[in-house]
């Protein structure tokens, strides 16, 4: 009775936590509204990216909108609270399902669960606040990680191609799971893809539909530019851009930077014979990249980075006093500066230094140091 009771006792402070939270941004929640709009204008067949939303611009392939329209029948308060309750849903399920993937554990899932929702609990309040879907993300890629370790990678192909639909830049994972796993996974991607890419003629014909990409696409690469020097932007883009300024020698270093780490990403699967299960830190660093590799890498899409925590996290006591030094360093200064506690000057300057995304930069490194070590 006692265990039973026991059992009861996170479930119900995650929702009393959950309340607590939707009591205080569910007013908020802005970009949900973007979502909820598009759908409304999806069902009409009506055109879905415009210019005079401005700021709050539909930036998501058109199947995301059709995803979106169970939202748009509902009425505004009570879709908002549904998808706050399943954002904090799947929340729990992306950090649960990170922790199951990791192999050869170290520290008990109670230590690694809290260790990991300290250092990244900016990014996920961050998230809920704006109702945004890197939590969706997320969850849909740690999925197709444990379908790979099942020996299912063409189900892993199709979750994440699935997933690109929710933010495009999933599809950097792709060319890790074809050289991993075979030229298969590939053709599973192309087919999900192509549905999804041709879904909406349904809706709006086959020109409508050509128009509705030809608008996204615009819409995508007019928007880029003036978000880089936005404070909250963490790519490499942003960060070459604040401190050069915008212009060719911010832009060529930003591509410079993208392919070394890229490289860095080959290097360590180079490396790979040298552990017996080395997808998840490969894995996992490919999804802390995120982020830099899109030059609208917010701060809170380095939630994408909780397999990477939890990998650093487990390891701790594997590496040298100075890697501890080191990483520690990384993961406070990525994950622990806050708004509410630094105050709107130190943090602007902050952000401004793009200290952020040096230290992911340096969290990658101390990933890769651990396959140099043969410790993940």
């Amino acid at each position: 009775m006692k265990a039973a009771l026991r059992g009861l006792v996170w479930p119900v402070v995650l929702i009393a936590i959950a309340a607590a939270i939707y009591l205080r941004v569910g007013r908020q929640m802005t970009d949900f509204a973007v979502y909820r709009t598009a759908a409304t204008r999806a069902l009409a067949a009506e055109p879905l990216y415009r210019e005079s939303d401005g700021h709050y611009q539909f930036k998501y392939l058109p199947a995301f909108a059709f995803a979106m329209a169970p939202f748009a029948w509902m009425e505004p308060e009570g879709a908002k609270m549904i998808w706050f309750a399943l954002s904090v849903g799947l929340l729990t399920a992306y950090v649960r399902w990170s922790l199951r993937a990791l192999p050869e554990r170290r520290r008990s899932d109670r230590v690694l669960m809290w260790l990991t929702i300290v250092l990244m609990a900016k990014f996920y309040l961050h998230e809920l606040t704006l109702g945004q879907t890197n939590i969706l993300l997320g969850t849909l890629l740690v999925a197709a990680l444990l379908a790979v370790q099942i020996d299912h990678p063409l189900v892993a192909a199709g979750l994440i191609s699935t997933a690109a639909f929710v933010k495009p830049y999933a599809l950097v994972i792709m060319p890790w799971l074809a050289f991993t796993y075979g030229l298969e996974t590939v053709g599973v991607s192309v087919a999900v893809l192509g549905v999804g890419l041709l879904a909406p003629a349904l809706v709006y014909g086959w020109r409508g539909n050509l128009d509705l990409l030809a608008g996204w696409y615009q819409t995508i690469t007019t928007s880029t530019a003036p978000n880089l020097l936005g404070a909250d932007n963490v790519s490499l883009a942003a960060m070459w851009a604040k401190w050069l300024g915008p212009g060719t020698a911010a832009s060529g270093l930003a591509t410079a930077s993208s392919v070394a780490l890229l490289g860095l990403v080959a290097a360590v699967w180079r490396r790979r014979l040298s552990v017996q299960i080395p997808d998840y830190l490969e894995y996992a660093l490919l999804m802390l990249l995120v982020p830099l590799l899109s030059p609208q890498g917010w701060d809170y899409v380095l939630l994408l980075a909780t397999p990477a925590v939890i990998c650093l996290m487990d390891r701790w006591g594997d590496v040298t006093s100075g890697w501890r030094i080191f990483t520690g360093a990384a993961l406070a200064l990525m994950g622990l500066t806050i708004f509410d506690v630094m105050g709107r000057d130190l943090y602007g300057r902050f952000m401004a230094l793009s200290i952020v995304t040096v230290a992911a930069m340096a969290t990658a490194g101390s990933l890769a140091h651990l396959r140099w070590r043969a410790l993940a």
